[in-house]
């Protein structure tokens, strides 16, 4: 298999404080990864560095064949990342929004009509700017990107929130079908209960670093550490 994600003793810092302080992960692509942990257990920070937005300061790690600790701009392109603010301009309906996304990604736009319907914006939805929908109908926009992109690797924090079971339950069938396609997925939550099945492998996460690791619901339950 393909290593998609390899960190060793992987270091970041904000300001003069270390986010992450020495993590260690390997995931083979198409794996599908639930990320565990408390607020400030350095989850976040993990996504950012594998994006590519927060810099390597010690330690050794790829990303896609990328290494950290040199220019990360090209691996953005292959690097679908959900964070907690949506980012959307709140002026553009949902379609509007998705064009522009992939058109600065410089791809095919014919499957924007495609994402929106696959993740349930259409109609009323589909017809209203993006800053007069709720909390989850802007997440299911975001998620629209990330099927209409098909980035390599895809990057979700807490991509439940906010949403109701239905939705959660879309989530879920739609990182499946990326990980079948190929792509990897790495998924930060506050409920275990809902990630743990979607996923092969599980790591939980403290003080910055990976204190436990173990497979995931589609994996059954022996240990993969």
């Amino acid at each position: 298999m393909v290593s998609a994600i390899s960190l060793q003793s992987a270091v970041a810092v904000a300001g003069r404080f270390p986010v992450l302080a020495g993590v260690d992960l390997n995931l083979e692509e198409g794996t599908v990864c639930a990320v565990l942990g408390a607020n400030g257990a350095g989850k976040t920070s993990l996504l950012r560095l594998l994006a590519g937005l927060t810099a390597l300061e010690r330690g050794a790690g790829t990303v896609l064949g990328a290494d950290l600790t040199k220019n990360t701009s090209g691996l953005r392109a292959n690097v679908g990342l959900m964070g907690h603010g949506v980012g959307l301009y709140e002026e553009l309906l949902p379609r509007e929004n998705l064009a522009f996304m992939i058109k600065a990604a410089r791809l095919d736009p014919s499957g924007i009509p495609e994402a929106l319907d696959r993740v349930g914006i259409r109609g009323r939805i589909a017809a209203t700017p993006v800053g007069q929908l709720s909390a989850g109908q802007q997440r299911r926009v975001v998620l629209a990107s990330l099927v209409a992109r098909r980035p390599r690797l895809w990057l979700l924090d807490e991509p439940h929130a906010s949403l109701d079971a239905q939705a959660r339950d879309l989530v879920g069938s739609v990182l499946e079908e990326a990980a079948a396609g190929g792509a990897t997925v790495v998924a930060t939550s506050h409920e275990p209960d809902i990630v743990i099945p979607l996923a092969d492998v599980v790591v939980t996460m403290a003080g910055g670093v990976v204190t436990e690791r173990y497979a995931g619901g589609r994996m059954g339950l022996s240990d993969v550490s």
